[in-house]
């Protein structure tokens, strides 16, 4: 019989709520059905194929970045180091701001230093901060080589050249144009183990001829030096290969044969002690 203003009951779909609550089951009680009943377990097996090129993606990504980036710490390290140069004393042959290349290390081992050699070295005695070729916080200088252990180095003064074992040396290559070779005269003999260096911006350089009175004559320790200058990488319009310029040193004899003597050198000779008053007003 149907109800007056109603309709017909659905009896094809159970009442929902006539059923008793059904709790979930907990963690522990599925882990046990699927025990009592492993045909209902799904294991996650990989296929052999994707194992494999797993394998291959992970080995790739190690030869495609690891294995470079070990390269070039190895090179960074061992073979070649890098320098900004922050000053002028090694204008027109370096410019404020140049990054330069050197050898470094086993290189540098390998290698023979020379006349000529632009060179990078640990300031030896406080010479100048002002003058450094460093990265933040090293105490690196960079100049040119000029005396080996036991030459003698000298110059007159104003207007003359520098000396090398009695030899004058024509630095027009590479000194800045305009400056002097050196405007006040010195004479030093390059103790054993020990370099003479000097900037190619002769007015602008605190170099060798400003500590001869120190206990090394103003030379840098051998084992002081970091590097020889090959290149200039920075910036690209600067980009170089350095010539060290050996060629002016050519004719210059090793001091066993050398035959020039304190005389040759001229009034230089006695400008050891002289020339320190006057080297402390210049380029300071």
């Amino acid at each position: 019989m149907a109800r007056k203003g109603g309709g017909l009951r659905d009896q094809s779909r159970p009442n929902r709520l006539s059923a008793p609550y059904a709790k979930p089951k907990s963690g522990d009680e599925v882990r046990e059905a699927f025990e009592l009943h492993p045909r209902h377990a799904t294991r996650m097996v990989l296929p052999e194929s994707i194992r494999y090129e797993l394998v291959d993606t992970v080995r790739n990504f190690m030869l495609a970045v690891l294995i470079p980036i070990l390269l070039v710490l190895t090179v960074r390290v061992f073979l070649v180091g890098q320098y900004m140069i922050p000053s002028g004393s090694m204008e027109n042959t370096l410019e404020v701001e140049d990054r330069v290349l050197t050898s470094q290390n086993l290189t540098l081992n390998l290698a023979k230093l020379q006349r000529g050699d632009v060179i990078v070295f640990h300031d030896p005695a406080d010479w100048l901060s002002g003058e450094s070729a460093s990265n933040a916080g090293d105490d690196f200088l960079i100049k040119r080589l000029i005396g080996l252990p036991g030459d003698r180095v000298s110059c007159a003064g104003r207007g003359e050249p520098v000396k090398v074992n009695g030899v004058a040396i024509d630095e027009s290559s590479y000194v800045k144009a305009g400056v002097q070779p050196s405007s006040f005269a010195f004479a030093v003999t390059v103790p054993a183990g020990h370099l003479f260096v000097l900037g190619d911006n002769r007015a602008d350089s605190a170099d060798s001829r400003y500590h001869v009175d120190d206990g090394a004559q103003g030379t840098v320790p051998v084992e002081n030096v970091a590097g020889v200058a090959l290149a200039t990488c920075w910036p690209l319009s600067r980009f170089k290969r350095l010539d060290n310029q050996h060629g002016p040193f050519a004719s210059v004899p090793d001091i066993n044969q050398s035959v020039a003597s304190d005389a040759a050198d001229g009034p230089a000779s006695q400008a050891g002690s002289a020339s320190s008053a006057s080297v402390r007003s210049e380029g300071q």
